[in-house]
């Protein structure tokens, strides 16, 4: 057993001796079917926190041929498998977590020369038999050993764990990041030795022009998480199943970290931020612990056009198109808001809906985040324009009808500099705006499906809020009573499924002639 060569299982039981423990290996089966094939190179790239390493040290522990693992892979989904014991322990595993050896290595500008002479040292120790002590070339070594080892499934698997590391912290090295490149090309490329190669990142591979060192690998990612999307992260499923367990609110677990989607299997949760809401029984804003806003910020600053409009419009529960294709999957190559935007979304940002091609603010957690950036990205009229949210909130639960409207003018007057304000959905935008401070209380609902048609936006009183649900339908230079006659008339009020007391009915319209906004609330009660 080494340090890197054939490290042993201890981490993987770690994991299971947790108190949470989210039954992921069944994603062995998709690994195990790609074992030495043309298919046996992947890199999975996914945002902190969503469960990266904890896979990596498991399928160290399944593969490693330095330890018996049955014991702790038994009772696992993946024993179900009747292919499960083909290849349990029986491969020589190079596990490297790159963020630790930069530091073991004394920096960046020193990791090759460390990985070599650290796993030549190791091939020395483990197979003597094969390797000379004068040969120090380390694919001659890894060659020697799969040509000569009598084992029956000889061979290598590597495991990369945080393999991007060095176009992280070293943005703006470019000779760095090559000469890392051609590393793992040289380690990997045309190597028989090789029998998978499983690297996990946060971004994609790097582009480099048309050609890639690393071409051999599938890339599996937020943007296209193909055959892998149920690895990516906790499926609903499992979430519900964790929250009946550990009694939880699911509802408000869903509103915290729920949102990232995709099609094969719905919605997907931030690992981390959910097994820490249950370890310390509290809904709150874990993001924190590994990133800052501070970091979302540097994006906005780059102030590309466009940029601040559709940021709006997200922090207003809007969606917004975005083309992925163009990104060099580095931290520094910039040259529109869409590369921002999927940056974003490969650090867990922003969801990205893969039909559509539309990035969106996926949960609480993470708006929250977005609210503290704007904030220190001296957005004022934004900021300006949330400040007064509390107050409009207080007036429209007072039914007073003009001062609401007076302040959905001024949050307009704030933002209007930021926004194309010339139809309905500019307008739910503003509103959205204008009620942020509602979303403390109340799950806000844009295009509430009625039955009858869509309310515009729908508040509903979260579980022991006392205030009463609202409905609101917006009009643009039309009639603001019959913003009213429509809600009444096509009931909006009784599609509150589970929702039963006070309704506001609250009908907004913008005068373009006047350039003022109209309000109308009404009250009215849903029986049970």
């Amino acid at each position: 057993m080494g340090f890197y060569l054939n490290a042993g299982n201890d981490l993987f039981r770690r994991a299971l001796n947790s108190r949470i423990y989210v039954d992921k290996s069944e994603l062995i089966a998709y690994t195990n079917s790609i074992l030495d094939t043309e298919n046996e190179y992947i890199c999975v790239s996914r945002p902190r926190r969503f469960g990266k390493s904890m896979a990596a040290n498991m399928l160290a522990a399944y593969y490693d041929k330095s330890c018996d693992s049955m014991s702790i892979f038994k009772e696992l989904k993946i024993a179900q498998n009747p292919e499960f014991e083909k290849n349990l322990n029986k491969y020589d595993v190079i596990f490297l977590e790159i963020q630790n050896m930069i530091a073991e290595a004394g920096g960046m500008d020193k990791l090759i020369d460390y990985i070599k002479s650290s796993l030549i040292r190791e091939l020395e120790t483990q197979y003597s038999d094969y390797i000379k002590c004068s040969e120090q070339n380390l694919f001659l070594m890894l060659k020697n050993v799969y040509q000569n080892s009598s084992c029956e499934n000889n061979g290598f698997i590597f495991i990369i764990d945080e393999w991007d590391c060095i176009f992280r912290e070293a943005k703006n090295n470019a000779e760095i990041q090559k000469e890392y490149l051609e590393f793992l090309r040289a380690l990997f490329k045309g190597r028989d030795y090789v029998k998978l190669v499983y690297m996990t990142g946060i971004l994609p591979i790097k582009k480099y022009g048309t050609h890639s060192a690393l071409n051999i690998f599938n890339e599996f990612s937020m943007t296209n998480p193909r055959q892998l999307a149920e690895f990516m992260g906790f499926t609903e499923g499992e979430v519900k199943s964790l929250c009946d367990e550990y009694d939880v609110d699911f509802s408000e677990m869903k509103r915290w970290y729920d949102g990232y989607k995709f099609k094969k299997i719905g919605h997907i949760y931030n690992p981390k931020s959910v097994v820490d809401a249950i370890n310390y029984d509290e809904f709150v804003n874990y993001w924190t612990s590994t990133e800052t806003y501070e970091a979302l910020r540097i994006y906005f600053d780059l102030n590309f056009e466009g940029l601040k409009d559709s940021i709006i419009t997200m922090l207003g529960g809007a969606h917004c198109p975005v083309n992925i294709q163009k990104f060099q999957n580095d931290m520094t190559t910039f040259e529109s808001k869409d590369d921002v935007f999927t940056l974003l979304v490969h650090l867990g940002y922003l969801a990205y809906i893969e039909d559509s091609r539309e990035v969106f603010i996926p949960n609480f957690e993470i708006e929250d985040e977005f609210k503290n950036a704007v904030e220190g990205s001296n957005w004022t009229e934004v900021v300006n324009a949330i400040n007064l949210s509390d107050t409009l909130l207080g007036a429209t639960l007072n039914l007073d009808q003009t001062a609401v409207a007076q302040i959905i003018d001024s949050v307009h007057d704030e933002t209007v500099s930021l926004l194309k304000y010339n139809d309905e959905n500019s307008l739910s935008c503003v509103i959205s705006i204008a009620y942020y401070s509602a979303r403390n209380d109340y799950t806000l609902i844009r295009e509430f499906p009625s039955g009858k048609g869509f309310a515009d936006v729908v508040f509903i009183p979260r579980k022991n809020c006392a205030k009463p649900a609202m409905v609101v339908e917006l009009k643009w230079n039309k009639s603001v009573n019959g913003a009213i006659s429509q809600i009444k008339k096509k009931n909006y009020a009784n599609s509150l499924d589970d929702y039963f007391g006070d309704v506001l009915l609250v009908g907004i319209n913008y005068d373009k002639e006047k350039k003022k906004h109209e309000c109308v609330i009404e009250k009215c009660q849903k029986q049970i």
